[in-house]
């Protein structure tokens, strides 16, 4: 064993500045002294020649010593030097199963970190502890593997350590990284009896965050800070978890609550706390607000980079996401994949078409990016919204991708035929979508509508019955707005609120004003693209569109915000043209500035004009 265990030491050269001192060569001969040096160890040399003293003094069949030997290669991410040491241990005790299992997890391997602890199970000499248990928890979390994950829980529940706070805030963070959440509430709830730490507060908080439970995130927040029996204060990863769960609800009242409360525990210095509440506001349509926090960051990375030319692409300010670009590159700050989508959607909701196919064709040779299906989506997208279908046709024809990704591509181009009336293209992508079994009900009723449009009336019918039978129900439009820490949903042709009457009159108010100004409303908008009114009246198209979500969801905000307050308002589909061009004459009758936060981007509207520039 002693010849197998010197193999693995590693002699400095000749020629290296020894790293042990005469002073030091006095005191080898103590255990203690060893162990201490490589507590300390930051190099590989002084470990390596420690591990030659254990070996002369006598030490290697020491499990203490030999533990601690195994600790300094693990933290010198020197995983297979460690894991040698320990296949020659002859009774490796706990300590020495949790450092290589915790090595592996450290070093990026966490399935060989989950074989590792397989055969401990295996070999049954040696029972797990608590930190070999939240080891494996945490490897479990980096594969977003729930069924081996479940199976390692059951055998803590039947070993009694589950109470352990450690422990346990590692199962629930295991849980919630496998995407289920009810079983890590059910977790978090149990852990009263042994007691919750900012971590396991912030683990499930992380959990409904991303999951897309932003209000349940929100909610638990609350629950924490009036807490009384806690006396811990929210971390920098609650507070980034928080951030983002208002961005995704679009909570710009809630988030300024968390800024306060960022503000409050000094993390505005923080790097990803201040790059989430760039997105935050840049998400709930404060671009303003975004910016004055992209300024305050002292040491920019290409996160904080990426955030602000998204923002910036997102409000349609394509040109000044392409200098934020230019400025980013000129301080040596190398994009990644995602920069270069955020640039690509600049130049996309910005009719920049010639400049985004040149950074689609340099992104290799200039930024070492190998363009993916994304990129390709979305120049795809930019070359239908251009009205140049053809080749946004014959791009996506080219492009090799799955199921979901597929979905993108092919729904870009269903929009872009939809929107220059190619029925041709709608007709192709529409059935793309239906055979890969992607976004069906919208490529059935965008078909639907482009036969329509052409005179098919008997193949536009035989969709919807075969849409119908199919149980495809089309998402139901919805607004929200935040009114006073309150959000308030509209759906169109929905008056069952409280102050229905109310809305409407001032709605009818409003459209008044509008005609007098020369606005025909949805007469003048329907087009061959359009197909939104096909065999429809124009009383009752007129009826319709004053109906619609956004429109309720503006006339409410109207009568309850302050006036001059910006009115933002959040939609779950696309804004139709007819919308848009009634919000911009709104916006130039009321003297208010209308944000709009639809599903594609932002919509600014102010004294009678879009930030899109009608380019969307």
């Amino acid at each position: 064993m002693n010849k197998r265990f010197l193999q693995n030491v590693r002699f400095a050269p000749a020629n290296s500045s020894f790293p042990l001192s005469l002073n030091d060569f006095f005191h080898l001969k103590s255990k203690a002294f060893l162990v201490h040096k490589l507590s300390e160890s930051t190099d590989l040399f002084l470990t390596s020649s420690l591990q030659s003293s254990i070996l002369k003094l006598g030490f290697a069949s020491d499990n203490f010593t030999v533990n601690r030997l195994i600790n300094s290669y693990v933290k010198l991410r020197e995983t297979n030097t460690a894991r040698k040491l320990f296949d020659e241990m002859p009774e490796p005790n706990v300590v020495s199963w949790t450092s290589v299992i915790s090595g592996f997890n450290d070093t990026g391997q966490p399935q060989t970190a989950l074989s590792v602890f397989q055969q401990m199970h295996e070999d049954r000499s040696v029972a797990p502890n608590e930190f070999t248990y939240a080891s494996v928890f945490k490897a479990c979390s980096a594969l977003a593997e729930s069924r081996i994950g479940k199976s390692i829980h059951a055998r803590l529940e039947m070993s009694g350590r589950r109470s352990n706070v450690v422990v346990s805030s590692s199962l629930l963070d295991m849980y919630g990284k496998c995407n289920d959440v009810e079983t890590a509430r059910r977790v978090f709830d149990s852990m009263i009896w042994c007691g919750r730490n900012v971590v396991s507060w912030t683990s499930m908080i992380t959990a409904y965050a991303q999951n897309a439970r932003g209000h349940d995130a929100i909610q638990l927040f609350k629950t924490f800070n009036a807490d009384t029996l806690t006396l811990d204060r929210p971390n920098q990863f609650m507070l980034a978890s928080v951030i983002s769960a208002c961005s995704s609800l679009g909570r710009l009242q809630w988030g300024k609550v968390a800024h306060g409360v960022v503000t409050h525990g000094g993390y505005e210095t923080n790097h990803v706390v201040a790059t989430s509440l760039l997105d935050m506001y840049a998400k709930c349509g404060s671009l303003s607000c975004a910016e004055k926090i992209f300024l305050r960051i002292c040491c920019h990375s290409v996160i904080s980079y990426t955030s602000m030319i998204m923002a910036k692409a997102k409000h349609g300010l394509g040109e000044a996401a392409l200098q934020l670009f230019d400025e980013m590159v000129a301080k040596r700050i190398r994009p990644n994949y995602v920069t270069l989508l955020g640039v690509l959607h600049a130049c996309s909701h910005s009719g920049l078409v010639n400049e985004g196919l040149g950074y689609l064709n340099s992104m290799v040779e200039k930024h070492g990016v190998v363009p993916d299906p994304r990129h390709y989506t979305c120049v795809v997208d930019m070359l239908g919204r251009f009205g140049r279908v053809d080749e946004a046709y014959a791009l996506a024809k080219t492009v090799e991708v799955g199921a979901e990704q597929g979905a993108l591509l092919w729904g870009a181009l269903l929009s872009a035929g939809r929107l220059h009336g190619r029925v041709d293209i709608v007709g192709e992508a529409s059935k793309r979508l239906i055979q890969s079994n992607q976004q069906v009900t919208s490529a059935y009723v965008a078909l639907s509508n482009a036969y329509a449009v052409a005179g098919g009336w008997e193949d536009s019918e035989s969709l919807r019955l075969e849409m119908r039978r199919g149980g495809n129900v089309k998402e139901r439009a919805c607004s929200w707005i935040e009114i006073k820490d309150l959000v308030y949903a509209f759906h169109a042709g929905d008056l069952s609120c409280d102050e229905s009457g109310e809305v409407v009159r001032f709605m009818k108010d409003l459209e008044k004003r509008m005609k007098e100004r020369g606005h025909r409303g949805s007469s003048s908008m329907i087009t061959a693209s359009s197909s939104v009114f096909v065999d429809v009246d124009e009383e009752a198209k007129e009826e319709i569109v004053s109906l619609h979500c956004e429109r309720l969801a503006l006339a409410f905000g109207l009568i309850h915000l302050p006036a001059g307050s910006t009115i933002r308002i959040m939609n779950n589909l696309r804004m139709c043209r007819d919308c848009h061009e009634a919000f911009k004459l709104i916006s130039e009758i009321v003297e208010r500035e209308i944000v709009v936060r639809d599903v594609n981007r932002f919509h600014c509207f102010k004294d009678g004009s879009c930030t899109c520039r009608d380019f969307w």
